[in-house]
Order: C-alpha cells, then structure tokens, then sequence
C-alpha cells in the first residue's frame, strides 16, 4: 500500500470523526493562585466538568511564553510556560490528568508570526545577522507611500512596521507585535518543524494551527487593490492560500506528522479559504491536514467590516452550510462550530439571550450544528449558554482588535455612540470574560481581581446550577456528544438539506444504512409548523430541547404527543405527531428523530448537502 493510500485508510476510520473538542481560553477558564488570571492549574482542576459533558478533546489555546500583547498569539518561546500560566510541571501535570480522564490535548500552534520579543525576531534586527530572512524585512519607498506596499493589517492600520535600528519595515499581518516569519527559507521552517516534534514528544495529541493558510507570501509582495476609500489595499491575494502552501503542509507532514500515524489531530484555521480549497487541504491522499477553520458561516452577518453586523437570513446560513457539507462530502472533512476566542457568543449573536429564551435557543443552536457532517467544537461556557457581557463604555474593552477599531474609527471622525453598538455585539472580549463556574464571588474563577470583569448575569447563568438541573443547557450538551458516540448516523451519515427557503425552520437529513435522522429546529422566537417528508410520521423522538414544563402548561399548544424521555437522558415530546400541517414547533424548539428501515422511494442523493424539495 503506498504512503497516501494508507493516509486515506486511516482517515476512513480517525478516532477524530466521532470525537467533540472543547476548547479552553486558559486566561479566562480557572485561576488557581489568586492573580486574576487563569492559569494551568486551574485547568487540571476542572477536568471533572469536562470528563462530565463527555466530551474526547481539548483544545489549548496558547501558554506559551509571550508578552501577551494578543493574548498568548505573539509568542516569544515556542518551548516554555509563560509563568502567568504557570510552568512545565504544571503542564505535565494537566497533560497527564486529561489523559487519565481518557481525553486528549491539542496545542495551539501560532507559526505565522512570533512576538517582535522572541530572540529570533531580535536577531533578525541586524541586517548582517544570518537571520535576517527569517522574516519578511523591506526599505521603505519614496513614492508618497513610505510602507514597502500598500497592505492593511487585520488588526487596523498599516501591515507594515518602521524599526529605526534597521532602518527598514518589516511585515506584520496582525499587530505591529507580531512580526510575520519567511516560510520562504527553510531554516524556518525546519525550526519550526523541530519544535513541534519536542511537543509531540512530550505527549500533546495534535496542533491547531492559528491562520496557517496565511504562511506562503508571494515573494514579490504586490500592492493590492484599494476598494471605495479604504485607506489600505487588499494584500489577501497575494498571501491568503499562497503560492507554496500546499508544498508547505505536506512537508509539515512528512517531516512531524507521519512519524505518529493515526495518533494525531491537525485542524488548520484559514481566513478567506474556499470550499474547493479546504477539499485539496484536507484530501487524504494529500497528507496535508485533517480539517480546517473556514470563516464564511461567521462573516455573514458582516457589513462593512466585522464591527458594522447586520441581520442574518437563516436560508444564507442554510446555503452556505450546505455547500460545505456537499464539498467536503467525497473527501476531506468539516469543522463545525458557532463559538471561539475570536467570536462572539452564538447565543446573543445567532439566538436570543433573553431570559424568555436563552436556554431554548443555545439547545436548538447546539442541536442544529452538532448534527452536521463534522467535528463539533465547543468553546468554552457555550455549554451554559454563556451570553455577550455587558460593556457600556470603550474603557471595558481589553482585546487589541477592538481598541484599534476604537482609535481608528474615532480618529477619522466616527462618535463613540456610533462605534459602541458594534463592538458590543461583535468584540473577541465578549468570549474572554471568565468561565461563570458558581454564582459566587467572581463567579468562582478566581479569589482576587479577574483580568477581565465577569459578566453579572453568572448568579443565574453557571456552571454548578447546569450541572445540578437535568434540563439545562449543559446536559443537552451531554446529551448531544452522547448521540455522536453512539449512533453511527451521526458520525458516518450523508447530509441533505431540507427547506433551503425557509426564514425561520432549519431542517436536513442524515442517511447511514438502514438508518435515518431527521433534524427539525425553528430557529425563531414565533411559533412556526415544519412540514414532515413524507414516512415521518409518528417516529421516534430521540432527543428534544423542550422542557417538560413547558409542554404541560395549560396554554400551550405545543403537545400533540404523550411526553416522554428520549433514551438519551434528555426531555423532548414524544414521537412526531401525525397531522396534516406538519410538526407544530415552539419558538426555538429543536427535535430530532429516528426511523429504520429499507431507503428505496426516498429520494435521497447518496452523499452531499444538495436541498431535497421532494415532499
């Protein structure tokens, strides 16, 4: 068998494909030792929450040394413990006990850019140094545009950044703190390369890969086009999926991953990546990668920018959806999330954070993904329904994304009132407040002063209350990730999307064998009535998200069935009801159910995410 026909018999069957992966923000998750500051420790010490949802892998975001200008993403050694997270014993000690509770651990890996602190950046400042090349170093020009080229960062303002003991600009995508390494000479890459042999050594299950597709430049860095009257021009082309990325990855393969065949898990996050894209990043045969990030599904409530959100229509989420299910259906594998570190919180962004609806939306929210074609990602307190804080003026906000936008935005003539709403709803601080463990104190995260406010709403929304009421969102969680370990449907299913239409009901088919999943969710806060296919009628109810009390109130209308208890732990409603208008659904009711037997008649594709409108 050759190398990359055995890289697709084991993708077939990766223990990753029917795994869930947390992932852990270790700044805001626990903070043993009083600082404020979540810390290694304070992990290891919640791994019981986490061994409890049942979920098989978490996800790291970076520890290591840095001096936290992003939050850990400018990294200043590739090898060590910042100590505000405390140490290598200390991660040892977490790495050993999530492995004792039969869980796994990626790494954050951030390979792009390092801290302007780490040695190789210092060294680098020397034009004689035989580092320079390490990183993208150019002169400035005298055309009326100092910079080398016209690029903007991610992160407002120019890519570029003047640093007077060169007397030369070098390359910086994001912060001016976060210098872009050249992927372009190989002793980068094979330094790389080395450090992530040393974290495999050490027992680390995999790498998450931080804007990976970002790695290859074209080594003539173009000026890029100027849209309307940015101040910049879009270098994307010329750096988003560069010319040598591919070469990239599969020498990453060669040289780290195949020498732990089947052991690890590489997920790649890519701005700007495509469906057709991802298909040649995660193709088997390629031996690139198992997964990737893509962004499109998150940038559809986008005006302008991130920080102008507009309304959301659920038949563009549908449909986008739906294309990555179809793409990656034959080979190659999707991610599937709502939450992380860079977005807002998917209940106050995609649902409805009122306490009239809050839980019964992140339920039918979590139902409708996890069910996908994919891995589930779950970010943490997305499993208590954790909300967007309340920041009132510029003052709250920490994250330097935010404040750059702020600065820039005030500087060219905008008004606080104006620029607030929009940081509001879609600031990364709004993921970043601690983890809301009781109503206590500080919501449990911590005994002294939290690096970032907690939100007041953790005296009702937290992680001791879910765990002791059976119907909350936390055990509908539990609920879902149990369903994935034990209904090969979920796991190994085709996909079909169902009502693509629809602006209110989100609806598809899983298919696998002789067994079938119906996923019905009204994503509103109205009443709405979903139309069965036909042969659905009065099948089994495997899990719902409504409570028994509110289907047993005297003036609702939602309990067309006797009520009963799904076989996985979780409350819902019965079997589907046998009416001619269909399945009547409360506003955010999520339902899925179950029938066997022979397919033939169905109309059903064999594989992909096209829309079936044959009932």
């Amino acid at each position: 068998m050759t190398s990359t026909a055995a890289e697709a018999a084991r993708h077939e069957d990766a223990w990753w494909k029917s795994s869930v992966v947390y992932q852990v923000y270790p700044r805001s998750f626990a903070d043993s030792d009083g600082d404020g500051v979540g810390d290694l420790d304070g992990i290891t010490a919640h791994l019981d929450h986490l061994a409890g949802l049942g979920v098989d892998v978490i996800w790291l975001s970076p520890v290591y040394r840095s001096p936290q200008n992003d939050n850990g993403y400018d990294i200043s050694d590739y090898q060590d413990i910042d100590p505000v997270f405390g140490d290598l014993a200390a991660f040892d000690r977490l790495l050993a006990a999530v492995h004792a509770h039969g869980m796994r651990l990626v790494m954050d890996l951030v390979v792009n850019h390092t801290s302007d602190e780490h040695p190789w950046f210092q060294e680098s400042r020397d034009p004689a140094s035989p580092r320079r090349d390490w990183y993208w170093w150019r002169r400035g020009r005298t055309d009326g545009c100092r910079e080398p080229t016209n690029w903007g960062s991610f992160f407002s303002g120019s890519a570029w950044a003047y640093d007077s003991a060169s007397d030369a600009y070098y390359l910086h995508l994001f912060a001016p703190g976060q210098p872009d390494l050249n992927w372009e000479n190989p002793e980068v890459r094979q330094a790389v390369y080395a450090m992530m042999r040393w974290w495999l050594a050490r027992g680390v299950d995999g790498f998450r890969m931080d804007v990976i597709n970002l790695i290859s430049k074209d080594p003539g860095l173009p000026d890029g086009e100027r849209h309307g009257d940015r101040p910049y021009g879009d270098g994307s082309p010329y750096y988003v999926c560069g010319p040598r990325v591919h070469d990239y990855l599969q020498e990453m393969h060669r040289e780290v991953f195949a020498r732990h065949p089947g052991r690890v898990l590489t997920v790649g996050e890519m701005p700007g990546v495509t469906v057709e894209q991802a298909a040649l990043f995660t193709d088997p045969a390629r031996a690139e990668l198992d997964m990737v990030f893509q962004f499109e599904h998150v940038g559809l409530d986008h005006g302008r920018d991130k920080f102008d959100p507009g309304p959301l229509r659920l038949s563009d989420l549908k449909n986008s959806l739906a294309r990555w299910q179809s793409g990656l259906a034959e080979t190659g594998w999707n991610s599937l999330y709502w939450n992380n570190h860079d977005q807002p919180r998917a209940v106050s962004r995609f649902g409805d954070d009122s306490p009239a609806h809050r839980e019964r939306s992140a339920k039918a929210l979590a139902t409708v993904l996890h069910l996908h074609r994919g891995t589930p990602y779950i970010y943490q307190g997305e499993e208590l329904g954790m909300t967007n804080a309340p920041f009132a003026t510029a003052d709250d906000f920490s994250d330097i994304e935010s404040l750059n936008h702020y600065a820039q935005a005030i500087a060219g003539g905008a008004a606080p009132e104006d620029v607030l709403p929009g940081m509001r709803a879609m600031g990364r601080d709004n993921a970043r407040t601690p983890m809301q463990w009781n109503a206590g104190a500080n919501a449990g995260f911590t005994e002294g002063v939290p690096w970032l406010p907690v939100n007041p709403n953790h005296t009702t929304i937290n992680a001791e209350s879910a765990r002791a009421r059976p119907d909350s969102v936390y055990h509908h969680y539990r609920a879902l990730i149990e369903l994935r370990h034990t209904e090969p449907a979920v796991v190994h299913g085709d996909f079909t999307m169902l009502l693509p239409d629809d602006e209110r009901i989100y609806a598809y088919l899983r298919r696998y064998g002789t067994t079938e999943l119906l996923v019905l969710a009204n994503l509103t806060g109205e009443p709405a009535e979903a139309e069965l296919p036909a042969g659905w009628e009065g099948t089994e109810l495997v899990l719902g998200n409504m409570a028994y009390e509110d289907s047993q109130r005297e003036d609702s209308p939602y309990s067309p069935s006797p009520y009963s208890r799904s076989r996985y732990g979780h409350t819902g409603r019965g079997a589907a009801p046998q009416t001619r208008g269909g399945v009547p659904l409360a506003p955010w009711e999520a339902r899925v159910h179950r029938r066997t037997g022979p397919q033939e008649g169905r109309h059903l594709p064999r594989t992909g995410g096209a829309p079936d409108t044959s009932f």
